[in-house]
């Protein structure tokens, strides 16, 4: 998933690893110890869009 949301969404190394991070956190908060599809998805959907 994250592989290919990095193709289509043309995510930097910088913007990989802040997913990354974020999906952590969300799967830190629901007590999981396996970042899954379903907490990266989430993370994506909190991205920025647009310029910065």
């Amino acid at each position: 998933l994250l592989r290919m949301a990095m193709n289509q969404l043309s995510l930097s190394a910088r913007a990989f690893h802040r997913v990354l991070k974020l999906a952590r956190t969300i799967a830190d908060l629901s007590a999981a110890e396996v970042i899954t599809s379903a907490y990266l998805a989430e993370a994506l959907q909190y991205r920025q869009r647009g310029g910065r």
